[in-house]
């Protein structure tokens, strides 16, 4: 019973950092990087399926429901022209990843897919970073934080805690910390220039 309870709560904070996130593109607010929403939805959804397959169960669940809406922030991305500027290490941060998701079913194995897929993710943070840095208002922290958030509550859904179902949500969500810690310094940066 309280494995569904800390699944439901992931689930439900799922919801709660999208739909803001997903409203602000719609309202052109948020401008998200569509690789790295490519990348993240893409990896987020085999990663589930990997959690799974570890005997996962409904810990796995935030995974997979997080992985479709990620995806469809994505094609928003790509339909809102969010961000147009696509450099050369954009490219190349999105063909890594994108090359080493076949790796995933060359190994046959859910750790080595979880350990390629987490990789994977984090060279997907790459474009939001550089974006992020340049742009520190084009980011909506309270998505990050409630994703931080969501992947650690996560873990304690799992029904099998092993490295193949906790590597992923615990990278992401320290991930999610840098990546809040860097655009708060880069908004103090900014204030102070004005």
């Amino acid at each position: 019973m309280l494995k569904e309870f800390f699944s439901a709560a992931a689930i439900g904070l799922t919801f709660f950092a999208f739909i803001p996130y997903i409203l602000s593109i719609q309202q052109g607010k948020t401008k998200p990087h569509v690789f790295s929403w490519i990348i993240w939805g893409s990896t987020t959804f085999v990663v589930f399926l990997a959690q799974l397959a570890d005997k996962g169960g409904v810990g796995a669940w935030p995974m997979g429901i997080s992985g479709v809406i990620t995806l469809y922030v994505a094609v928003l991305a790509y339909i809102k022209k969010s961000d147009n500027m696509i450099t050369a290490t954009d490219w190349l941060f999105f063909v890594l990843a994108m090359s080493s998701l076949p790796l995933w079913y060359l190994t046959a194995n859910p750790f080595w897919a979880v350990v390629i897929l987490t990789a994977v993710d984090i060279m997907g943070f790459g474009p939001t970073f550089r974006k992020a840095y340049f742009h520190p208002f084009d980011e909506q922290l309270k998505f990050f934080v409630i994703m931080a958030a969501r992947n650690l509550i996560s873990i304690l859904a799992l029904e099998n805690h092993s490295l193949t179902t906790i590597l992923f949500p615990a990278v992401i969500a320290t991930a999610c910390l840098i990546f809040i810690v860097m655009v708060c310094g880069r908004r103090r940066v900014f204030m102070d220039q004005q």
